[in-house]
């Protein structure tokens, strides 16, 4: 064991001297968009709960409803003894919601991605991704044995040319990408990918993780993946597809069939949160708007969702700002490599419609001198 400690200590102090250590900080989410963190309240600007259903007393009866009805655990996989209703209920809304056939849930957007790809190619295929696509996309491909190839971010002549230069060896390819990207906030062009990879009969699939209830897509595509941890409050994953995708998922995701469904409270929780995305579509257009309201404030370019980045370069200077922001009373984190590309470290903005407009306008205040001062 001492030369396992070693090791690790080593990695540990390598990563201290770049500004690249991760530490767990306790943290209590109170009511909308505030934390307590080390004693102090805070107004988190770092929280995907965009629509702020998450705190939701509709959406938590629904939880204890489930957990009073069905327990707290699915108790095996989904294929065993662990597909209690509400996994149905939540698949079939979610389908509609995405206009597709059918819908199958993950345990987590995580596990979904790496259960799909490699269920739908193989060796002898080819995967494209996005050059900016998530982590977990990058590895179900890898796990698939498919070739796998990358093209320059929402670049469609650049994914052109790797569709019509596919050698003559190459089965089935699968092009994956983003609705909205979880780090830049900026939006693919889908309805243009998705003419796109048809044209070469090449599979789209999109991770909608952080469009579903604040970017309602005009086009969606034949494979739409997504969670139910972000916009719904929840937990858990899930795609859209048609019924014999979906079908043939069930046997070959090794991501579903190995692992235990999802908790009941999850499903319920999200069955709600669904509901009231539909039924509420003004708290749907806050987060943008809110997002948008700080761009103007800071002189960004104007924000395409929720999500805006504050790029500052250096991984200590974004930690020296996060802090700094935190001594205002902010939760703005800072999001480092290998997360971002090297010298690209920024502060990650989430809105939420729970967010004030007050609020929006005191952190930009807050953040704009900081910017000046911190180098």
């Amino acid at each position: 064991m001492d030369s396992l400690d070693a090791f690790a200590r080593g990695k540990l102090s390598s990563l201290e001297a770049a500004a690249l250590r991760r530490d767990l900080v306790p943290t209590h989410r109170l009511q909308g968009v505030r934390v307590e963190r080390g004693g102090r309240e805070l107004i988190s600007f770092s929280c995907n709960d965009y629509l702020g259903l998450a705190q939701d007393p509709r959406v938590k009866a629904a939880a204890i409803a489930a957990v009073e009805r069905y327990g707290t655990g699915a108790g095996a996989s989904r294929l065993v003894t662990g597909d209690h209703p509400l996994l149905g209920q939540l698949e079939r809304a979610l389908a509609r919601h995405k206009g597709a056939e059918a819908g199958l849930v993950f345990g987590s957007g995580y596990l979904t991605n790496i259960g799909v790809t490699p269920a739908l190619v193989g060796r002898g295929d080819l995967v494209l991704l996005d050059a900016l696509s998530h982590a977990c996309m990058f590895a179900g491909a890898k796990l698939s044995g498919a070739e796998v190839g990358i093209f320059r971010h929402n670049d469609l002549e650049d994914l052109a040319g790797r569709l019509a230069g596919r050698h003559a060896g190459v089965g089935r390819t699968l092009v994956l990408t983003e609705r909205v990207f979880s780090m830049d906030g900026d939006r693919a062009p889908v309805a243009e990918m998705n003419a796109l990879a048809a044209s070469h009969d090449a599979w789209l699939m999109v991770d909608d993780a952080h469009g579903l209830g604040v970017i309602e897509p005009e086009a969606r595509a034949p494979l739409e993946m997504g969670t139910l941890s972000k916009a719904l409050g929840s937990y858990g994953g899930y795609l859209c597809a048609s019924a014999p995708v979906v079908d043939l998922l069930k046997s070959r995701a090794r991501s579903f069939v190995y692992t235990t469904g999802l908790p009941p409270a999850s499903a319920a929780a999200a069955l709600a949160a669904l509901e009231i995305l539909e039924a509420e579509p003004d708290r749907c257009s806050r987060p943008l708007a809110l997002a948008r309201q700080f761009t103007e404030a800071m002189g960004l370019p104007l924000a395409e969702s929720a999500i805006v980045p504050v790029i500052v370069g250096a991984s200590s200077r974004a930690l020296a700002l996060s802090q700094a922001l935190q001594a205002h009373g902010f939760l703005v984190v800072a999001i480092r490599p290998p997360t971002v590309p090297e010298g690209q470290a920024r502060l990650r903005l989430a809105f939420s419609a729970a967010h004030a407009e007050a609020e929006v306008d005191a952190v930009a205040h807050a953040l704009k001198p900081l910017l000046e001062t911190i180098r």
